[in-house]
């Protein structure tokens, strides 16, 4: 039981900073994606309205 908790402690230990890298690189892309999708919604919006697009 012992060595099972070692090996326990020691595969935590390992990948204990993996899971804040992995959700800080998700996070960081994730962040960059919506930022793709809000500047593509802007432009066109901004391209509906130079057209004389009528909204209703």
């Amino acid at each position: 039981m012992r060595k099972l908790l070692l090996v326990r402690e020691i595969y935590v230990e390992a990948f204990r900073d993996w899971t804040y890298q992995i959700l800080n690189k998700y996070f960081r892309l994730f962040s960059w994606f919506c930022f793709f999708l809000l500047a593509v919604v802007l432009y066109a919006f901004a391209f509906r309205l130079s057209t004389g697009f009528t909204f209703g």
